[in-house]
């Protein structure tokens, strides 16, 4: 067979590099900034040619540099859109304001979101930017075309601050990244600097308006995210909209009501605003907080009243919200005005046809890439024998064993104690399990740092307590089963790019996982919509019954299995099928 893999939209040849287990781009420059064409890509059946076994250099265990941090190819998406996107006949201009942007800013889902939505609704003909602060972890390189646009003042407390406005473009997508002067944004991640975060993005909130109004863009649409951004709607309808910015509505995204952004009324002062002013049960003041001293404000709550139109991320999710929890009353009273769209998936940056951190790549047409990229992740992580090849050499054929995956925040709304029950019963049932994730709290760390050294070098579990972009997509390739155990899950994304790779997923029914997976054996389900195995108990007998289940078909019914298989890639998970919802959520507001 020849050495050189094709991947599934015919653009780009790679070939294995010698000197160690990764591919190198043929035919381009040193930068390896790769450009791939999404045209018709879903379409054209099985991929051209894959690389064998023989022709792969596997991982171990021991290497020195671990296989998912070599150096990979990044890339571009084309500029080109799908030949089959409809533009829409009245295109507009939405600025999204953001604390994440994948790839360059990504912590969680958020990062995925915006980047998915934006490209989406690109694709069908509108204007689209995304401003983001300059956090200091940001790779420069990342950024195509990065140029210093604009310097300007923003106030803080007070003063006011210079500030930087760059734009350039991460993976088509046009950005403005802000840049102040003092020390906000400064530290090695998104999160977790050593400066006053709330302060920041209610810094940030100001300066990207305080942008607007000096260059005069005004966007149809400013589209906030999360409680970082929540006092951007009442900066805009209580000071900016009466300056020179008259143009824009403001639609507000929540992807996870947990997060609430408890302010004190003298930070939202320090922005220019009065912050008593905020300080009623009909604006901002958090309903917890009433009767205690001091009573506090809450910017997602403010987010809530002042913007036009409030989105959040499944159906399932939004009838949860309107039952339960603090916010429940507020979001009553914005009923009108408050909608639940289910998140997509940017198949750009997730497809398994083209994906530059695969050793082999594959579709639901040729699914024997896929088997490649599971020996190799077994290999690497010695969960396959060392003695089982060497170097260039193959693994020898090993039992099929169900291999779990579980990548995911290690916090409680994750279901950590099913996380935890899962390690034991995928081994009692002959199965293996990789977790890849990482915890906020110390506490949950310790108990997971005493697993890993407790598993890691035995047959079956790996524990990997750290966040890899790269070794994500390994994992989703190589995993028979995707595990999403959420006490409750707004959308979670992790089971839909599971099933993107070929991952049965086996998922808890809440929020966005009841609206995305259907269960094999639920006689009240379409057999073409079956995709999965679902539980709805919070203990581990309900798990048991779901898992058990999965294991059953990949072991007893094996071409009931492949076909699930083929069934999950080919869902339809894209952000085509629902950012045409959070178009008509925009013409809803939208000045004529």
């Amino acid at each position: 067979m020849s050495s050189l893999l094709l991947n599934a939209s015919h653009n780009l040849c790679f070939k294995l590099s010698s000197s160690g287990c990764q591919w190198q781009p043929l035919l381009h420059n040193n930068t390896h900034r790769l450009s791939f064409s999404r045209v018709g890509a879903e379409k054209q059946g099985p991929i051209a040619a894959l690389v064998s076994a023989e022709q792969l250099v596997w991982p171990s265990p021991s290497d020195e540099i671990p296989f998912w941090k070599r150096d990979f190819p990044s890339w571009d998406a084309d500029s080109d859109v799908p030949s089959d996107v409809v533009k829409d006949s009245d295109p507009m201009h939405v600025i999204h304001v953001t604390a994440e942007m994948a790839p360059i800013a990504k912590v969680g889902g958020l990062g995925d979101v915006v980047t998915g939505l934006a490209r989406a609704c690109l694709s069908r003909g509108h204007t689209v930017d995304v401003m983001l602060p300059f956090y200091e972890c940001i790779q420069r390189q990342q950024v195509v075309d990065l140029e210093l646009v604009s310097t300007y003042n923003s106030y803080l407390e007070g003063e006011w601050i210079p500030v930087n406005a760059y734009r350039g473009v991460v993976t088509g997508i046009p950005v403005i990244l802000i840049e102040p002067s003092n020390q906000f944004f400064k530290g090695k991640q998104v999160y977790g600097g050593c400066y006053n975060e709330l302060e920041a993005y209610l810094f940030f909130s100001r300066a990207c308006l305080e942008w607007m109004q000096v260059t005069g863009i005004q966007p149809d649409i400013i589209h906030v995210h999360e409680w970082q951004t929540g006092a951007l709607p009442l900066l805009y309808w209580d000071m900016y909209h009466h300056l020179s910015l008259k143009k824009p509505r403001i639609v507000l995204t929540i992807h996870n009501m947990e997060h609430y952004g408890e302010c004190r009324q003298e930070q939202i002062s320090k922005c220019g605003l009065d912050g008593s002013a905020y300080a009623t049960v009909e604006k901002a003041v958090d309903d917890r907080t009433i009767g205690h001293n001091p009573e506090r404000l809450s910017l997602l709550k403010g987010g809530i009243v002042y913007s036009n139109a409030v989105v959040t991320v499944s159906p399932t999710y939004l009838k949860e919200t309107l039952c339960s929890g603090w916010l429940a009353g507020t979001l009553i009273k914005s009923r009108d005005k408050y909608f639940g769209i289910l998140n997509g998936i940017d198949t750009t940056m997730w497809n398994p046809a083209t994906d530059v951190f695969l050793p082999a790549q594959f579709n639901a047409h040729n699914i024997e890439g896929k088997k490649l990229c599971k020996q190799y992740v077994q290999r690497g992580l010695g969960l396959i024998s060392e003695a089982s090849g060497s170097g260039n050499q193959m693994p020898d054929a090993a039992p099929e064993v169900p291999l779990v995956i579980c990548i995911t925040r290690l916090v409680p709304q994750k279901g950590l104690h099913l996380i935890t029950h899962a390690i034991k019963r995928i081994e009692e049932l002959g199965g293996q399990m990789i977790i890849l994730g990482k915890a906020s709290d110390a506490r949950v760390e310790s108990e997971f740092k005493h697993l890993a050294d407790l598993h890691n070098q035995g047959p079956s579990i790996r524990i990997l307590l750290l966040y890899s972009e790269e070794l994500s997509h390994m994992l989703y390739a190589a995993a028979d089963m995707v595990l999403v155990p959420s006490i409750y899950e707004p959308c979670g994304l992790s089971q839909m790019l599971g099933m993107r790779y070929g991952a049965v997923p086996i998922v808890r029914k809440t929020g966005g996982l009841a609206d995305t997976v259907f269960d094999v054996d639920e006689q009240s389900n379409h057999h073409e919509m079956t995709n999965g195995f679902v539980f709805e108990g919070i203990d581990e007998g309900s798990f048991n019954w779901a898992l058990d289940r999965a294991f059953t078909y990949h072991r007893e019914k094996p071409e009931e299995w492949t076909g699930i298989v083929r069934r999950v890639m080919e869902c339809d998970n894209t952000w085509n099928n629902t950012a045409g919802k959070y178009i008509e959520v925009y013409n809803s507001v939208r000045v004529a």
